[in-house]
């Protein structure tokens, strides 16, 4: 992270990073990446390059305009960061992992809280900080994105400062759909037949492979998640819209080192008792009262049309709940 100070500038991160001490979302550092800027004359200025190259010839110190603080978010000045051999491997985009470009380099540094947001609760103005995850954050990959749950964990996700790479069954209003989600907190939306193209590689070049997949379909849509997992991840599965088998690879097991999980909210409630579902009930308020969680797209029918929301409950590409109001 490389700049000499952070003032009262920022960034929008992409994603927000966590910072130790704070261990909830209510604390993200409010600039690029993780990486240090410093408030200057004509506002932030940071260590920018919009190329892959030899660093002395592409990295420049640029001035760029700040955005206000949000509620979630804490203002730096950085401190010190160092220049490691990643750093320069990055910038010579001969890393394994690559930011989007335009990017501000470094990825390590300490800084001081100047100012925070106003549901941040666990850092104060003049605490020190460090990054307590790379500039490049977390992904998490689902499919039947446009579902009740996805939508949900796309807001979930975004609220903690995690990527999400969402699949979703090509259809007419398509656009219409990304929109939507995008308008979500959605980054990355592709169909199913997107995620077979090889293009797929170039991606992950930029994007950190998810170490959580979320499966509700089954079939080869789960085989495409387990594909993208990084080393080590796990698939949580918890339905089969598809009706089909989940296969995996013998080397997915093997050399990723991929984990199969089922999930069933009834068991679960049952194996953790009343007080953890309370508890998860409250957490999901809390994101609800924030604004960072909204209900779905629901269709209220009368108890008497039950067929009807029977008849829209089985239809292809209804992404709203229907609701039987009584």
């Amino acid at each position: 992270m490389w700049a000499p100070r952070v003032a009262r500038g920022q960034l929008r991160p992409r994603p927000r990073p966590r910072w130790w001490p704070q261990r909830d979302a209510a604390c993200r550092a409010a600039f690029s990446s993780s990486r240090p800027v410093a408030r200057g004359a004509a506002g932030v200025r940071a260590l920018v390059y919009g190329q892959h190259g030899e660093p002395v010839k592409v990295v420049e110190l640029k001035n760029l305009e700040p955005s206000p603080l949000g509620k979630s978010d804490v203002r730096l000045k950085m401190l010190a960061a160092p220049v490691n051999p990643a750093d320069i491997n990055v910038i010579q985009g001969k890393y394994g992992i690559l930011p989007e470009l335009p990017a501000v380099g470094g990825n390590e540094g300490v800084g001081q809280v100047v100012e925070v947001g106003n549901a941040v609760t666990r850092v104060k103005p003049g605490d020190w900080v460090i990054p307590a995850n790379p500039g490049l954050g977390d992904s998490v990959i689902q499919n039947a994105a446009n579902s009740g749950v996805g939508q949900a964990v796309i807001q979930i996700a975004a609220a903690l400062g995690l990527r999400t790479i969402n699949i979703v069954r090509d259809r007419p209003d398509l656009q219409k759909l990304t929109d939507r989600l995008k308008g979500l907190g959605a980054e990355h939306i592709f169909t199913e037949e997107e995620m077979r193209k090889p293009e797929m590689k170039d991606f992950f070049k930029n994007v950190p492979r998810p170490q959580l997949a979320l499966n509700c379909v089954g079939g080869r849509s789960s085989t495409e998640l387990m594909r993208h997992l990084g080393h080590g991840g796990t698939m949580v599965t918890y339905g089969g819209m598809a009706k089909q088998p989940i296969t995996a690879s013998v080397s997915s097991l093997i050399f990723k080192n991929i984990k199969l999980q089922g999930f069933w909210i009834t068991q679960w409630k049952k194996d953790q008792g009343t007080d953890k579902f309370k508890e998860m009930v409250l957490t999901l308020c809390d994101f609800i009262r924030r604004g960072q969680l909204t209900a779905p797209a629901c269709s209220e029918i009368p108890l008497q049309d039950y067929q009807v929301a029977l008849e829209n409950s089985m239809k292809p590409f209804i992404s709203s709940k229907q609701i039987l109001t009584m």
